[in-house]
């Protein structure tokens, strides 16, 4: 398995990876009204808007067996990123830590240096 991640510009939505998987490619686009895409080997087989990351389920034959997948996109410390699970299985597992948990860290290193500075 190999991970693409060009930053290609097609009209209106951007790609975001490719992943290979085996003998088949799984491509991940999104566009810049929120529309994410995948395609299996060039062919859509998912699409839903999402702002904050959402699950894509779809269904992929290898070695002549079908399999099930599911991809979850959504916001981490580096940015967007992707699970991959094939048959409930792990492929991909990005970090969970969200943005949440960066805004908290900024909201409390504020907040301590602002108590800082009141009371010393």
């Amino acid at each position: 398995m190999f991970i693409s991640r060009n930053l290609k510009i097609y009209q209106d939505t951007m790609k975001y990876t490719t992943i290979y998987l085996n003998e088949n490619t799984i491509e991940i686009f999104n566009s810049i009204i929120g529309r994410e895409t995948i395609k299996l080997n060039g062919e859509i087989v998912t699409s839903k808007f999402s702002i904050t990351g959402t699950e894509h389920h779809f269904r992929i034959t290898e070695n002549e067996e079908e399999a099930d997948c599911k991809i979850i996109t959504g916001f981490g410390l580096s940015g967007v990123v992707i699970d991959l699970y094939k048959n409930n299985e792990p492929i991909i597992e990005s970090p969970k830590m969200g943005c949440v948990g960066v805004f908290l860290v900024t909201f409390l290193i504020s907040t301590l240096i602002s108590l800082y500075e009141k009371f010393f």
